[in-house]
């Protein structure tokens, strides 16, 4: 009513081949909440104290997705098509109880969807109502009837001028809608995750309550994913300390919300770099030698020194753009920024070993290798080349 920013609202769309739908709620919904909690600080996308309205229907409802949300930054979406069977109604009572503003979507204010939405009606705050689909004189007696419940109402769809200032002085409390503002479009990274196998198997042993130690090695093996991992818990926590090892992680993080993490990264399914398994066994093997190499005060150190340090090549991006938002230990920094540190003996010596068995793999194949991907690889190491010799 006081044409202030009440929040946003937050979509996915891929636009690598133009906007592409989703087949699953879920699916689009985890992308967006994946990107919100790790790929952006949450703070530069909304502000320092910003909400943000989040679509749900019944899966994501019943996902434990939910569960990874701050209360105080995001409004829960209920899709008008949400199935509201027992376990919904369950989840939606859960959610109002620890103070999660919940809202309905698109209510096109018919007797059917009224009939539908009433059982929920006491635990909602803000309703969504369709005006380019509600009857204007239906839209106002149901509009009347539900702020007497206390429940604020947002006209959706506000195209015109003449549109705002009708619904405005019908009583509406909150506009959405062309007129106001048009989407912003927010380009993601498309940085690369981990297999499926992994997550399911860390999944499983965070549900048989295995040891730190089995989880630690099973994140360990992807680069990708610790790093996504560091960076969630950076975006939603500040700490004293800096994040030096995966077991840290996991203990600050604490199982159930790792198991929601990782759940939601399982269901975002972000395509992977077309050599991210040669990248992430080299990262790999090169993390296990800086260990050994290490003593054993450092050896988690050394271990993510190793497998941050192939981050710029997984994610085809520099290295410095990777690691600016996350806060890792300045050995870790050094290391993979500056190539400078207490970790860049063992680095150098576990290098020297990859060049040597690359050197002869490309000698022994050489007849097979494509000059054009030659070319590309003295290229981008600035390697010129003399075209009379060719």
């Amino acid at each position: 009513m006081n044409g202030k920013l009440f929040a946003y609202e937050l979509l996915f769309r891929d636009h690598a081949h133009g906007i592409k739908l989703f087949p699953t709620n879920i699916r689009a919904t985890s992308q967006v909440l994946l990107n919100t909690l790790t790929n952006i600080n949450i703070n530069a996308l909304l502000g320092n104290k910003g909400i943000a309205f989040i679509n749900l229907d019944e899966h994501v409802l019943t996902s434990g997705i939910v569960d990874m949300l701050d209360k105080e930054r995001f409004v829960l979406e209920i899709l008008e098509t949400t199935d509201l069977n027992e376990k919904v109604l369950s989840r939606i009572q859960q959610y109002h109880k620890r103070g999660f503003k919940i809202a309905i979507d698109d209510f096109d204010c018919s007797a059917e969807m009224i009939k539908k939405f009433t059982p929920i009606l006491k635990y909602i705050h803000i309703i969504k109502m369709d005006v380019q689909v509600a009857e204007k004189q239906n839209l106002k007696n149901v509009m009347s009837k539900i702020k007497q419940l206390g429940i604020k109402v947002l006209a959706e769809k506000v195209e015109t001028e003449e549109e705002y200032k009708m619904y405005r002085d019908m009583g509406f409390d909150l506009f959405q809608g062309y007129y106001l503002h048009k989407p912003e479009i927010v380009e993601m990274d498309r940085y690369k995750d981990a297999t499926q196998i992994i997550i399911l198997s860390l999944i499983k042993l965070i549900k048989d309550d295995s040891e730190i130690a089995q989880i630690e090695s099973y994140i360990k093996q992807r680069a990708d994913l610790s790093y996504k991992l560091v960076k969630f818990i950076n975006n939603q926590w500040k700490f004293d300390n800096k994040i030096e090892s995966i077991t840290q992680v996991i203990t600050l993080l604490g199982r159930d919300k790792l198991l929601r993490w990782l759940l939601l990264y399982l269901y975002a399914e972000v395509s992977e770099n077309p050599i991210s398994e040669s990248i992430m066994n080299i990262a790999m093997k090169r993390a296990e030698r800086m260990e050994e190499d290490a003593p054993q005060s450092e050896k988690d150190k050394a271990y993510l020194s190793g497998m941050f340090s192939m981050l710029g090549a997984l994610f085809e991006s520099d290295i410095k753009d990777v690691v600016k938002d996350i806060n890792i230990h300045q050995d870790i920094t050094d290391l993979i920024i500056d190539k400078r540190g207490k970790f860049i003996t063992s680095f150098r010596k576990a290098e020297c070993t990859e060049r040597e068995y690359l050197k002869h793999l490309m000698f022994n194949n050489f007849d097979k290798i494509d000059i054009s991907m030659l070319l590309y690889a003295l290229e981008i190491s600035n390697i010129s080349i003399d075209k009379d010799k060719l």
